[in-house]
């Protein structure tokens, strides 16, 4: 899992059955003080999240395939959550 800022969306006219109907959105990895790492992925959206959202992603095959309810599929990662604050101590 990582923290991610959504930097857009993903249009694609054709699609598999399990991602009819499903938001796709791009999202950028940001390490702990908000810095782009330069690692990206397309995401499924189940959080209702949009370009400009910190969100949390679940970047890991089967997880990705349990939280949408498919198996067999091809998805690898999926925005679980909205983050509204990170707090670090120290």
């Amino acid at each position: 899992m990582y923290i991610g800022k959504v930097i857009g969306t993903v249009v694609a006219t054709i699609k598999i059955p399990h991602l009819e109907a499903r938001k796709l959105l791009l999202v950028e990895q940001v390490n702990l003080r908000g810095e782009v790492t330069g690692y990206y992925d397309i995401a499924v959206d189940v959080a209702q999240s949009g370009p400009g959202d910190t969100v949390m992603v679940i970047d890991e095959g089967n997880g990705a395939r349990q939280i949408l309810g498919i198996d067999p599929g091809a998805v690898r990662a999926v925005i679980v959550g909205v983050v509204d604050e990170v707090a670090l101590d120290g």
